[in-house]
Parts: structure tokens; C-alpha cells; sequence
């Protein structure tokens, strides 16, 4: 593969991280504070929006797997076609509509739309790294490129919508008065109740910030297509036929080393969700970062992004399942952070975080193609598989980010959590301390420890490689 090739073939999954990142870090918090909808209706919009992606994934991998070849290969297609919907979706989803009876029902339509139409997009892109080329090397680099530039992705996402967005939450009587920082301010401060108006500042800076973020979308798209040439299965011979979606899906859920893998980072991929979703409500309610949270964010992701090439380096030289143990990093300085809040430490914890977030993004989707290699060696006469560990895979890590998100935001209802108003109470910070500290932590550790049983090693990745040349 050349490195133009590799290039756009990761700036083409940029977007996608671009607008996932924003939504991440930034839709709780304005569900809560913007559109003033309650923490209960919010969990429920996070969880069902997950949720509809998940769904979507078995399905998308159904269709796709039964897709012709055309002109432009078999899995191009459905990336081109769903873009213009997920732009426009994307865009309503920060839209702050005039009425307010309605607007649960607005977001929960939108966020769904959005979570499915990135699924139809996200499905066949990574499935593609299976027919850039035939060559372990070749896939894993452009694995380390796409990772990279979606890590970038996720940096530009959250420092144009944080920068955008973040006078929307300036709340300057809560420096300027201190006798209204308490709990009762709620009560006092009559604006905190009005639901916010369309053509308020706070409505139109995240507008803005979407929009941006639509156009974003499409530059990545274009690239995409113009600059990578999708192949037909190198391994597949013209007798060979196409693996039935329902028995495939059975077959890679008997596959010991799948069932490993999704397992260790469907509990891995919840954590750092869990952290992305509720960091900015931390620091704004529980570490007394109110006016540095963009920062934060924007070292945590700058932090990732220099940090791939260094995992691709290690993982080449000791092995993808001793790459691991970065992830268990930010463990220690998260519990800090929350025990100790202080601005020199959250930097420094935010920095460490980055670390750990580029080893848990770049691994699983380094050792995924291993997985689909060893499966093709047991099942030599059988093609269109990739698709259905793919989208299998990512019906897992969303569902269980879905109910991570929703869980998290029910419990922030269950404690008391109000809007617009400068301290929330002593249980609202508890909770925002243990889903920034103790619940990631513990989920990090039970993922490390599946992922321990995990049985490809370095070795067998050079037999399988070996016996699939000699089939190929």
C-alpha cells in the first residue's frame, strides 16, 4: 500500500470520530443545560440512541454481506450513500427546537437517526481494511494511520466544539455572587427554569459548532473515495461461497478468540465512554474547572494523538497483548484526580488519560484482522464473513457504552441533578466522582484480566499468516 493510499483511507474515518467525539463530550451536558431536559429523559436519549446504532450494526452487516460487486467494489457504495443523511441528522441533533413538549421526542428521533446512519457508515469503512491488501504489515500500518487520524479526528471534534461552545457555559454569578453557589440558587435564579430559547447565544454557538462539523463530514468523505481503490477477496476462490449472515454470526460467536477480544473491550470501551461522557460534567460540578474544561478535553485528545505512533512502535517490538497495559494507566491519576481535584494534577491526569485512551483505541482494531485471519484458516471455503465480525463487534461496544451512558445519567436523576445552577449537591458530586474514578477503573481492570486468556500471540500470527499465504 502506498502511504497516499493509507492516508485517505484514515482521513476518511476522521469525521466520523469528529462528530462521535463532540456528541461524546459534549450532548449530556447540553441535553441538561441547554435544552433543559431532565437527567431521567436524557439517560433515555443516550441509551436508545446507543442502542438503535447497536441494532443497526447486525443488520447493516446482514445487508452488506449479501452486497454485489460494483464499479466501485462492494462496501464503497453503502459508505457514500448514508453520508448525506448522517449530515443532516447530525445537524438536528443540535438543533434547539422552538416548542417544549415535544423536544425529548426530537432528540431521541435525531440522536437514533445519527447513531444508526453512522453504524451503515462505520460498519463497511472498517470492514474495508480487510481488502486494502493481502500483506499483516500492510494492514496493521494502515490501521496505525487510521487510528491516528481518527484520534485526530476525535481532538479537532472536541477543540471546535469546546472552543465554540463554551461561553454557552460561562456562568458568571456564580464567580461574581458567591452567596447564590448553593443548592438553593436553583430556587432563586428564575432564569435556570425557563427552558432556553432557540435564538438564545447558548442555541446558536452549538448550531454553529454542528455546522461546522457537517462540512468536516463531507471533505473527509471526498477524500475517501477519491483516493482509495477497494479490492475483491484475495483469499476467495470463484467456487467459494458467500457464508450465510445468520450462520456466520453463529460461527463467530463459537470463535474463542472473538469472544475474548469483544469481551475484554466491550467492558474497556464502556470505561473510557463512561469518562468522555461524564469529564465535562465533572469538571464543571465536581472539581471546580468550570472555566478549563475545554482545555482539559483538548489535552486529553492531543495526548492521544501523539501517542499512536508510539503504541504502533511498541506493539510491533513486544506484542499487541503486552500493548495493553497502558490502557490500565490512567487508573491511578483518575482516582487522584477525584480525590484530590486540583489544576497542575488535572492536567497532568488529562495527559496521562490521552495515553491510555490511544492504546485502548488503536488495539482493538489492530487485533481484530488476526481474529478474522484465524477464523478464515478454520473455515477455508467460506467468504463475506468480515463484515459480520465487524458489525458484530460494534453492536457490542455500543450497546454497552448505550447502558454505560444511560445508567450514568439516570444516576445523576437518582441524586438530585438540577440545571443551571453553580454547586449541584453533595450526592450529584459523589456520583460525578464515581463515574469519573471507581466505575472505569474497575471495568479497565475486568477487561485486562479477560484479555489475558486472549490466545493469539505474536507466533501463531506468523503461522496463520504463513498457512494463508501458502492457501492463498
Amino acid at each position: 500500500l502506498s502511504m497516499c493510499s493509507k492516508l485517505c483511507y484514515a482521513i476518511g474515518g476522521a469525521p466520523n470520530q469528529v462528530a462521535g467525539s463532540a456528541a461524546s463530550f459534549f450532548l449530556q451536558i447540553y441535553l441538561l443545560d441547554i435544552a433543559h431536559i431532565t437527567p431521567f429523559h436524557a439517560s433515555l436519549v443516550l441509551f436508545i440512541g446507543k442502542a438503535s446504532g447497536a441494532v443497526t450494526d447486525p443488520v447493516a452487516g446482514f445487508f452488506i454481506s449479501k452486497s454485489k460487486w460494483t464499479k466501485i467494489g462492494r462496501l464503497m457504495p453503502w459508505v457514500l450513500a448514508c453520508t448525506p443523511f448522517t449530515i443532516v441528522s447530525y445537524f438536528f441533533m443540535w438543533y434547539l427546537p422552538p416548542f417544549v413538549s415535544g423536544r425529548v421526542a426530537w432528540y431521541l428521533t435525531f440522536h437514533c437517526l445519527f447513531q444508526a446512519l453512522t453504524t451503515l457508515f462505520q460498519v463497511p469503512y472498517s470492514a474495508l481494511t480487510m481488502f486494502l491488501s493481502t500483506d499483516q504489515k500492510d494492514r496493521d500500518s494502515a490501521t496505525a494511520y487510521r487510528m491516528t487520524m481518527e484520534v485526530l479526528g476525535t481532538l479537532i471534534g472536541a477543540a471546535l466544539q469546546g472552543q465554540i461552545v463554551a461561553s454557552a457555559h460561562v456562568s458568571p454569578h456564580c464567580t461574581v455572587n458567591p452567596s447564590l453557589n448553593t443548592t438553593d440558587s436553583w430556587h432563586d435564579t428564575s432564569s435556570s427554569l425557563e427552558p432556553s430559547d432557540p435564538l438564545s447565544h447558548q442555541a446558536k454557538v452549538y448550531m454553529i459548532a454542528a455546522g461546522v462539523i457537517a462540512g468536516v463530514y463531507l471533505l473527509g468523505i471526498v477524500i475517501l473515495f477519491l483516493g482509495v481503490k477497494e479490492r475483491d477477496d484475495p483469499y476467495a476462490l470463484n467456487s467459494d461461497r458467500a457464508i450465510p449472515f445468520c450462520k456466520g454470526l453463529a460461527l463467530t460467536m463459537k470463535h474463542g478468540p472473538y469472544v475474548k477480544l469483544t469481551a475484554s473491550f466491550l467492558l474497556i470501551s464502556t470505561a473510557v465512554q463512561l469518562e468522555q461522557g461524564n469529564f465535562v460534567l465533572f469538571c464543571t460540578h465536581a472539581a471546580g474547572l468550570r472555566n478549563h474544561f475545554q482545555y482539559l478535553v483538548v489535552t486529553i485528545l492531543v495526548s492521544a494523538v501523539v501517542s499512536v505512533p508510539f503504541w504502533q512502535k511498541f506493539l510491533q517490538r513486544f506484542g499487541k497483548k503486552c500493548a495493553a497495559c497502558g490502557i490500565s494507566w490512567m487508573i491511578p491519576f483518575a482516582v487522584m484526580l477525584v480525590t484530590i481535584p486540583n489544576l497542575i494534577l488535572a492536567y497532568f491526569v488529562a495527559f496521562i488519560s490521552g495515553l491510555s485512551i490511544a492504546a485502548s483505541l488503536l488495539l482493538p482494531w489492530s487485533m481484530l484482522p488476526d481474529v478474522v485471519d484465524n477464523f478464515r484458516l478454520q473455515n477455508p471455503h467460506g467468504k463475506g464473513h468480515e463484515t459480520i465480525f465487524y458489525s458484530s463487534y460494534v453492536f457490542f461496544t455500543k450497546m454497552s457504552a448505550g447502558i454505560g451512558l444511560g445508567i450514568s445519567a439516570a444516576g445523576l436523576e437518582f441524586t438530585g441533578y438540577k440545571p443551571g445552577i453553580c454547586r449541584q449537591s453533595d450526592d450529584v458530586i459523589l456520583t460525578l466522582k464515581l463515574l469519573i474514578g471507581a466505575v472505569p477503573a474497575i471495568l479497565i481492570l475486568l477487561g485486562l484480566f479477560i484479555l489475558l486468556f486472549y490466545p493469539i500471540t505474536e507466533e501463531s500470527r506468523k503461522e496463520t499468516k504463513l498457512a494463508l499465504e501458502e492457501l492463498r
